[in-house]
Formats: structure tokens, C-alpha cells, sequence
């Protein structure tokens, strides 16, 4: 059925706050990190494909440093050890 959600705008910045929006076919994941907090480093088990909703990030990965804006994307490979830091508070997707 259709059904609107405001997740995205509701969800706020305390730190990092992570929110799955679907599982099928592909898992979208919400993240929101308020300026100075990290997502620490980790891996996914897929490709994957990050798109910054708001604000700005510093995405780390194989020693390299993305600077990714609003309205920015970037798409990187699975199993791959990432980080990501706001340089302010920030709202990005996790497409995978």
C-alpha cells in the first residue's frame, strides 16, 4: 500500500542515529551525525552507494578522504573499511 513517511525530516541530530527505511530489493539506511561525531569504521557486505541529503562529510577509505556536500553521491565497494566524520550536521542514505 502507498503510505508517506517522514522519517528523513523527523529524525534528528544527537550524536549518530541510524534508521533502516526499507530491506527490499535493496536496503536503504538513514543516517544522521551531528557536526564532530563519526561513524566508526566498519565494512558492508555489498556495494554500496552513499547520497548526502544535508550538510558535509568527510567519507575515509583505502587512506583516501572524500569531502561529499549536499546533493553529492559516491558509490564504493563492498568489504571495503570506511569511516565517515560531519564536518557539520549531516543526513546521508546508504544504498545497498
Amino acid at each position: 500500500m502507498y503510505q508517506i513517511n517522514d522519517t528523513i525530516s523527523n529524525q534528528g541530530f544527537n550524536k549518530l542515529q541510524v534508521s533502516k527505511l526499507n530491506n527490499e530489493p535493496a536496503e536503504t539506511i538513514l543516517i544522521t551525525l551531528e557536526k564532530g561525531a563519526t561513524f566508526p569504521e566498519h565494512t558492508s557486505p555489498r556495494d554500496a552507494h552513499i547520497i548526502v541529503l544535508e550538510g558535509e562529510i568527510q567519507f575515509h577509505i583505502n587512506s583516501e578522504i572524500f569531502h561529499l556536500k549536499t546533493y553529492q553521491d559516491f558509490k564504493f565497494p563492498k568489504e571495503t573499511k570506511h569511516w565517515v566524520e560531519a564536518i557539520e550536521n549531516s543526513k546521508f542514505l546508504i544504498i545497498r
